[in-house]
């Protein structure tokens, strides 16, 4: 049986009072569509069918490969906008389903189980419902004496009776493929000049077909999103979903209503995250590691047994056993050792410090080669940009560098050799040689050490 998805993305989302089209805005760092055409990839065969209105341009270049885009021009109703589906969808799906792009809560789980459901019902429609005292805008649901789902009433048209029921219509459908494309020419156009999707409950209703209800465990995947509340509000279910995740595969989460972790990072067992880290942008971290609190970490990876307190990791990779903050800020292109330290005002741009190299504090390196068993000195500065371009500073194992040396790149620092404090360097150092001064030169040998 084959089953193709239908995504209604066309609204202007005018109560999120933004240039940006609703759906585009982010999710714990997705955008709020991903997540729905995510949650429909392991149920349904072949692209989902996006329909756009509000915003198409950016949208679909956001999401292109993802999914089959139709246009809704006029917007004439959710009814309208599935009908705009028909033409690549009509004759090559037995199941349709339909869902929004400003829903993003729902889980793969429930969505086979709509999906289900119909495949095993003798009626048109499977629909999902939920339970709540808050309606939100959603219709009531109405059902007969058997339990099958009679209408739905929206709320500027239900009585004082129907507005007293507490099952919402959370509107996502699964339809049998051939009813749904002739039905959708059957539904009346409302006094507002649109075709409703819901009407469609009243037209297998009347002619005797049943419609079957869903009703959701968790209410709070029926979160809609229309405003900036309800957006905070779906971002706090998906924090508290990942979070718990990841306490139950033997993460600790000091506090979780603090910590931020999105949905594609990886974390190792017997991490320890304190509060206000966030761990963002695929970033993966190794086991046994002691991250925060104050650190955010985005599109790193952090090896095993690691300690990054009050820091800031972007676009790194660290190995195992690194020591770094508080307040250090690892660059883009950032790789370190095995081992390294890094003491507090530290940061080190697009470069490479060696298994067990110790930055101390206040200092920057930058467009850097960096041995194994370097000391670096507090205050030591790479001076890397010439005005035009940044050039390279190496530094060989088991150098010193003293307190306060300004490394003036292009410019090598050969293996075990040493800068006095204060020195500024402007020409090669060789190995074994202790240079001093401004500008540096080079004043004895030093014993080779083993």
């Amino acid at each position: 049986m084959k089953i193709r998805s239908v995504i209604l993305a066309a609204g202007q989302g005018t109560r999120m009072k933004s240039r940006l089209p609703k759906v585009l805005h982010p999710l714990l760092g997705k955008p709020m569509l991903q997540y729905a055409l995510d949650v429909v990839r392991g149920t349904t065969q072949d692209l989902p069918v996006v329909v756009l209105g509000h915003g198409a341009e950016p949208i679909r270049q956001a999401f292109a490969g993802q999914a089959d885009f139709v246009i809704q021009e006029p917007q004439l109703g959710t009814g309208h906008a599935v009908q705009q589906a028909e033409a690549l969808l009509a004759g090559h799906a037995d199941l349709v389903l339909v869902t929004y792009g400003d829903m993003p809560l729902f889980t793969e789980q429930t969505i086979d189980c709509i999906v289900q459901a119909q495949k095993t019902h003798a009626g048109p429609v499977t629909m999902l419902t939920m339970m709540a005292e808050e309606a939100r805008g959603f219709g009531r649901v109405v059902r007969d004496e058997q339990g099958w789902v009679k209408t739905i009433v929206e709320v500027a048209q239900a009585t004082p009776e129907q507005l007293a029921i507490h099952e919402l219509n959370v509107g996502v459908y699964c339809f049998e493929a051939g009813w749904l494309w002739e039905a959708l020419h059957r539904i009346p156009l409302s006094p507002k000049g649109e075709y409703y999707l819901t009407d469609l409950i009243d037209i297998a209703s009347s002619a005797g077909l049943t419609v079957q209800a869903l009703v959701l465990e968790d209410g709070g995947e029926g979160i809609g999103i229309n405003t900036r509340v309800h957006l905070a509000e779906a971002e706090a279910v998906l924090r508290e979903r990942i979070n718990r995740n990841w306490m139950l595969e033997g993460v600790t989460i000091i506090d979780p209503q603090r910590t931020y972790i999105e949905p594609d990072v990886l974390i190792g067992q017997d991490t320890v995250i304190w509060p206000d880290t966030y761990l963002q942008s695929n970033s993966k971290i190794g086991s046994g590691c002691i991250l925060g609190p104050d650190t955010i970490i985005r599109k790193s990876q952090i090896g095993a047994r690691c300690k990054i307190y009050a820091s800031v990791v972007e676009g790194a990779l660290v190995e195992d056993e690194v020591e770094m903050g508080p307040y250090v800020h690892l660059r883009k292109g950032t790789h370190l050792g095995q081992g390294v330290h890094l003491g507090n005002f530290g940061e080190v741009k697009n470069s490479t410090l060696g298994p067990g190299t110790k930055m101390g504090h206040f200092s920057y390196i930058g467009d850097a080669q960096i041995g194994a068993g370097v000391n670096i000195g507090a205050g030591t500065i790479t001076c890397n940009f010439d005005g035009e371009k940044k050039n390279q500073t190496e530094i060989g194992a088991q150098a010193f560098i003293g307190s306060d040396t300004m490394l003036v790149a292009p410019v090598k620092v050969g293996e075990g050799a040493q800068t006095g404090a204060g020195a500024v360097v402007t020409k090669d150092i060789p190995p074994y040689t202790l240079a001093v001064g401004v500008p540096a030169r080079p004043i004895r040998k030093l014993e080779k050490r083993e």
